[in-house]
Order: C-alpha cells, then structure tokens, then sequence
C-alpha cells in the first residue's frame, strides 16, 4: 500500500510537470481538481519553490486548509505567506477547531483575529478551548464535538436524539456516557446501540471502563494508548472528569507520524518538517551546529591518537587495525543505544527497570566482545605474523564492547534525566565516547606491550 501511494505521486508530479510545461493555467486548475487533498500536499512538498509557488496559486481556496494541514511546517509557513488574508480566512472555514488551531501558530494577528470574527460565538469559545492547552497535550490534539449521553436514558431516547442531530461528527464509533454532574461514567459503541433492545436503559449497555485522557497528558502517551488498545476515539476529560473533548484516530496518526520523522532525523541533527528544497542559506545555517559539534568530537579523538603518535610510527600495523576497534564499538553501542532510545519513547524503559537493562546489555556486551575479539585477535595474527598484536587489539576489541554496551543504556537515560531529547544527544556521544576509549585503550595497550 505505502509503494502504491509513493507511486501516484510521483505520477502526480509527472502529470503537473507536463501540464504546467505544456499547458494553460485553468489545464493545471483541472488536474488538481481530480486530486485529494493529501496528494496535491504530497506533489508540493516535492517540487521546487518555483514550481511551487505556482501551481499553489492554482488550488481551489476552499481546500487549502486541508492541504496545509498534510505538508510540513517548514513548506507550510512559505505557502501561507503566498496568501492574502481572504484566502486564509476561506481556507479555514472548512476545517474542524482542533485543525484551525493547529495552523494559527502560523498566523499573523490580524488574519487570526479575522478568522474568529467571522466564527459564530459557539465555534469561538471551542478553539479558545483548544487553544488553552499546550500543542503536545491530549487538550492541545482534541477536538470539541464530543457526543455525549446520560446513562438514565433509555437507547429508543438517544436514537432519536441522534436523528435529530442529523448528521454524526467523524469518526463516532462511540457515544459518552455521562451522569447528571456531567462527569463520564462510561461509552456506548454505535454498534451496540443499533442492536439492542431500544427499551433498555443506556446503564445497562455501556462499557464502564472507557480508556480516557486527562487534558494535559502527553500526547505520546495518547498515542501509545491508541495504538496499544486499537482505539478509534477516545474521550479527554477536565479536573472534574467532565467530558471537554475527543481525539480521534486521524489527530492519533499525525502524532505517530511526526514522532517516526523525529527518530530519523534527530539523530542526523536535522528537524523533522526539514523542506528538502529549502534555501541553501538557510538549510547550511540549520545544519553547520550539529556538523560543528562533530567537528569537536571528531578532534577529541584524533587528539588521543596524537598522544601515541610515536608508538604509530614504530608500529605502522597499529594505523590499519585501529579503525576497526573504533568501528566495531560504535556499531555494538548503536544497537544497544537504539533499543534504548526506542524503549524510553515508549515507556518500556525507564528507572525502574534501568538496572535490570544494564545488565542484560552488559552481559550481551561481554559475550559478544569474546567473541569477536577472537576472531580479530586471530585475524591479526595470521595477517601480521604478531601474536602479541593479536592479543593487544583482541583485549581492547573486548573492552571497547564492553563500554560501549553500557554506554548505550546510560547516555540515553542520562541525557533524558538532563531534559535532552535522546534522540538528538545519545549518538554523538556515544560516537565520541567508543572512538575515544578505543583509540585510548589499543593504543594505550600497544605502547604498554608491544614497545
């Protein structure tokens, strides 16, 4: 399914290429009209500015919310300053309050004022609501059309509540159960609903143990739940267990997505919205601090190979062998550190637990330091006729490992405890922290047993 969506568009691509080469502005207005919201996102992000910028001016306004809504920030904030204040407030209209509130950060202050200027006084009050908690909270990620019930109704008094309502919000599988205070005191699922006896109670029906969110958890820990519970909606409540709003499995999907962009491009220093067709100045200017930061790491660990300069010199071998003691400990602590890095996003891992890793990854790190400290201990001899060299890089092949297992776990915890992003942190140091002891120790032991 993913290959066949990567598929339609770059076909997507293609046909606008040909049509706005070839053809007329109202030929590229009729290509895009046969296009989802979220393919025409897909073909913007992955064309230059230019072209960009043009073919944005030739999308029906009424869906530019839902464009904007599916590109990263950093395409968005360019194609939001290409409209005129009119095209915001029309492309907002169509959109649902948690969505609206997730673009006004956006704004200017003006086309925000204008946008709840032209909302009734319920729409208003909604997205004020919204707007109150934080964007990486379950309050910041719901939205406020909620359907809610009381549990002393009979099922036949909810149909025809629902009939009147005409039309349920998206993605309804469940209605809320609340008491006369308003708090929730359980679920329905429509399911169920439809198939029951209309004269039974709504007490009688319901599920008591709806899984809920307090307005200001995490929205990963949303997520988590969503994901581990198979949930469609969920309902999000204030202090008072009173039910202020819903999330959906879509919101849900957004943060998922997010969360798997961060995991890949934190660790190369890079945002996750990153627009791959930036300005130069301003992609070089994003990633000159991290490339900085290797820099210093990188001198760290040649500065210890200078401080063996003359057993290198004495001994050339050292310089062909040495790579690999610095590379094997980097490959070892990257597993370990991944697997670590995975297990605090989702609460796997965590103090409670943080000794026990320790010591299952310090004992994968001693078997598999034997292991291949053998072999490369063996591999050196036959290679240099030196069986004391053999040993020397063998014992630091073993140590390094050994490091690098530990340093695995604790960097990741370490740096979380600081209020670091691990993802972000752990691998530079643990990059720094194996070339440095492996360098260090080999060429350590090799000045010590072999001049």
């Amino acid at each position: 399914m993913p290959n066949s969506r990567k598929t339609k568009s770059a076909e997507h691509r293609k046909a606008l290429f040909a049509t706005f080469e070839d053809g007329s502005d109202a030929d590229i207005r009729e290509s895009l009209a046969g296009l989802h919201p979220a393919d025409i996102a897909d073909v913007l992000e992955a064309i230059p500015p230019e072209l960009r910028r043009q073919i944005w001016q030739q999308v029906d306004h009424t869906i530019m919310g839902e464009i904007l809504l599916e590109i990263p920030q950093a395409v968005r904030s360019d194609l939001i300053r290409e409209l005129d204040d009119q095209a915001i407030i029309v492309a907002t209209q169509a959109l649902d309050t948690d969505e609206i509130a997730d673009l006004i950060p956006h704004l200017s202050d003006d086309v925000v004022s204008r946008i709840l200027f032209a909302m009734d006084s319920r729409a208003r009050e909604s997205l004020d609501r919204v707007l109150s908690y934080p964007e990486d909270t379950a309050g910041g990620l719901m939205n406020v059309d909620a359907v809610t019930i009381r549990d002393d109704i009979s099922l036949e008094v909810v149909l025809r509540y629902l009939r009147r309502q005409g039309e349920l919000p998206e993605y309804t599988n469940k209605l809320f159960v609340v008491d006369r205070a308003e708090r929730l005191v359980g679920s329905l699922l429509v399911n169920r609903l439809l198939t029951t006896d209309p004269d039974k109670k709504v007490i009688e029906v319901m599920d008591t143990e709806a899984i809920k969110f307090s307005a200001l958890d995490s929205d990963k820990d949303v997520a988590a739940a969503f994901e581990k519970y198979n949930l469609i909606t969920a309902p999000v409540l204030n202090d008072d267990a009173q039910v202020i709003g819903r999330i959906t499995v879509d919101d849900v999907v957004d943060v998922i997505r997010d969360e798997a962009d961060h995991s890949i491009m934190a660790p190369a220093g890079l945002k996750e919205d990153e627009d791959i067709f930036a300005p130069v100045a301003r992609s070089t200017r994003n990633r000159a601090v991290w490339l900085g930061v290797n820099l210093i790491t990188a001198i760290l660990a040649s500065w210890v190979i200078g401080l063996f300069e003359q057993t290198i010199q004495q001994i050339v071998a050292l310089a062909v062998l040495m790579p690999i003691v610095a590379s094997m400990g980097g490959n070892a602590g990257t597993q370990t550190v991944t697997l670590v890095i995975r297990g605090i996003a989702l609460g796997t891992i965590d103090e409670s637990n943080a000794r026990k890793v320790l010591q299952s990854e310090f004992l994968i790190g001693i078997m598999n330091s034997v292991i291949w400290a053998v072999v490369i201990g063996v591999v050196a001899l036959f290679w240099f006729d030196n069986a004391m060299l053999g040993l020397v890089i063998g014992m630091a092949m073993t140590i390094n490992l050994v490091i690098a297992a530990l340093s695995g776990v604790i960097i990741p915890l370490l740096v979380k405890r600081l209020g670091i992003d691990p993802a972000l942190a752990s691998g530079v140091a643990l990059t720094t922290v194996t070339d440095v002891i492996g360098f260090f120790v080999f060429l350590g032991l090799a000045t010590l047993l072999l001049i």
